[in-house]
């Protein structure tokens, strides 16, 4: 009866600590940042992981190393998903661990110009859910912003 006690005492603790370990690891996060993705303007990350994904910034349609957006929504879109793929890199991601993204068009009418490019990043049968928006402005007076999120499994 002691040896049944005492096993059931120590799977009792084994339990505990896992729950514990795993509980601790769900609330980690890291920032993630990439030299190859614009700098923040404010107080934000370009990313950061947890509980089993990475949550990108929006990103706007400027390169790294320059401080003026591309010219129109097509290049900004463009540039903004090579800002993303930059910063997923960081993780050993790419485009296919998307799983989820959020475009915001200052816009409405640029969306089938923002679409095309999408479409040339994201296939149409294996695309992350996405909504797009129009918003009354955008950081840097951007055409677009897209954020995205992406799993780490």
């Amino acid at each position: 009866m002691r040896c049944f006690s005492l096993i059931f005492k120590l799977e009792g603790l084994l339990c505990r600590i896992v729950l514990i370990t795993y509980v601790f690891w769900a609330r980690m996060k890291e920032i993630v940042t990439s030299s190859m993705a614009p700098e923040p303007i404010g107080p934000y990350s370009q990313g950061v992981a947890s509980s089993g994904f990475v949550f990108l910034s929006g990103q706007v349609g400027r390169k790294h190393d320059a401080t003026e957006l591309e010219s129109g929504v097509a290049a900004q879109t463009r540039q903004a998903i090579l800002n993303m793929k930059a910063v997923l890199a960081e993780k050993n991601l790419n485009l296919d661990n998307v799983v989820k993204t959020t475009v915001f068009l200052a816009d409405m009418n640029d969306f089938a110009e923002m679409n095309g490019v999408y479409a040339e990043f994201f296939d149409e049968n294996t695309a992350p859910a996405r909504s797009t928006v129009q918003v009354a402005g955008l950081p840097l007076a951007a055409d677009m912003e897209i954020e995205a999120i992406a799993s780490l499994g």
